[in-house]
């Protein structure tokens, strides 16, 4: 029979045996889940949009779509119950058919010419939670509906965009198959172009992410301490990967990890345009201001190393906002007098349809709009294309495009 005293005091358990089972046992049974949510034949999809979505998306009037359809010039809508609707490759194929009578406007083809370098759009924050990838997801997926030919990259262990475009980190992602495979400093490292996936929308390709991507974190110290002449220091090791598959994409949009590593700095010196999500609290505020104090710090040793300090936009998304909340006013107010104009115009609404939708790892171009109240749906999804549309303008203006 055990004594008193031993009762009253366990003995003491390592904590690492127990998160290591934690570990365990949440993984086994997140895998049970995806299992019985996406069976491995599955694939995941995008819905079909409706004939005033596609009109939006082509940047036309609803009735010379309907002109274009009856002309027999374009693909045929799918009929069901009455309602008309138009797959993502149908409106692809209807970007080349209208192309064809535009005399190279590229306004329904928006590729960019030999002049116009490649935009590479860094979205980041110093602390999770601020709708980084959501942000990141709905950015890159909007682009490519447009007609831009996107690359989205998961730069984050976490994986999250990953997930969201139907690819399991633990399951689907294996060695060499991140971005580290094609930044790492040994003789494993491969060509970008073999990472690179499709996705289920024509222009958008991803590379995925997962808990490979810390090794570039451990690998960095090592290779700065034996380096030698001629190797690529670790900032510029991602603008270097890109140059391989750049004349491919008009557009590169990176979600960065929560943190200020080498990555996240490899990522920044790369970038055209930076896009730094926000919650308008003051426990964000002051996080964000923390992070801006230590990346300019890093960015000037960068730079004396000899890294480029060159960029189009900086700006701050306000995410999750809520225009009934009177501090987050407030504090939007408090940013703009003092960032001004580096401030968007629109913020990203806090939504039930976002994070909904989030849960079946889903964005809002993805879900059926019957599955939420119309009016919480299209709130959302005006919100989205608002933030969006106001970045694809400042891409414009770096290319030195009018405004569409």
């Amino acid at each position: 029979m055990p004594s008193a005293t031993s009762a009253e005091n366990p003995k003491p358990r390592e904590l690492r045996t127990v998160v290591q089972a934690h570990a365990a046992d949440l993984s086994r049974q997140l895998q049970l889940h995806i299992r019985n949510s996406f069976p491995p034949s599955s694939e995941k999809t995008i819905r079909n949009f409706s004939p005033s979505e596609v009109a939006k998306l082509l940047g036309i009037h609803e009735g010379y779509l309907r002109q274009v359809a009856s002309e027999g010039r374009g693909p045929v809508p799918l009929t069901v119950n009455g309602r008309r609707s138009y797959s993502v490759q149908d409106i692809h194929e209807l970007r080349k058919v209208l192309d064809q009578g535009s005399r190279g406007s590229r306004r329904y083809l928006p590729h960019r010419t030999g002049s116009e370098h490649l935009q590479v759009i860094s979205v980041m924050n110093f602390k999770g939670g601020s709708g980084k990838t959501t942000t990141t997801a709905h950015l890159a997926q909007y682009l490519a509906l447009r007609g831009y030919r996107v690359l989205a990259i998961d730069l984050d262990p976490q994986a999250s965009l990953t997930a969201l475009f139907g690819v399991q980190p633990e399951l689907d992602v294996g060695p060499n198959e991140t971005l580290y495979g094609a930044l790492r400093y040994d003789d494993e490292r491969r060509p970008i172009s073999e990472i690179v996936q499709a996705s289920y929308i024509p222009d958008l390709h991803f590379i995925p992410g997962n808990l490979e991507l810390m090794e570039f974190e451990h690998d960095t110290p090592r290779a700065l301490l034996t380096r030698k002449a001629g190797d690529t220091l670790f900032f510029a090791r991602i603008a270097q990967a890109l140059a391989e598959v750049q004349d491919l994409y008009d557009v590169v949009v990176i979600d960065c990890p929560p943190q200020l590593g080498y990555l996240t700095l490899s990522a920044l010196s790369a970038a055209t345009g930076v896009i730094i999500t926000v919650h308008p609290q003051m426990l964000d505020v002051m996080s964000m201001n923390q992070f801006l104090i230590m990346t300019g710090d890093l960015l000037e040793e960068i730079g004396r190393a000899g890294g480029s300090g060159s960029f189009d936009f900086m700006n701050y998304l306000i995410t999750r906002f809520e225009p009934g909340d009177g501090p987050q006013n407030q504090m939007v107010a408090f940013l703009r007098s003092i960032f001004g104009s580096a401030v968007l115009n629109h913020p990203m609404l806090k939504s039930t349809a976002v994070s909904d939708a989030g849960i079946t790892n889903q964005t809002l171009f993805e879900v059926d709009r019957q599955q939420f109240n119309r009016a919480t749906y299209d709130r959302a999804i005006e919100s989205v294309t608002n933030v969006n549309a106001e970045i694809e303008a400042l891409i414009n203006k770096a290319w030195g495009r009018a405004a569409t």
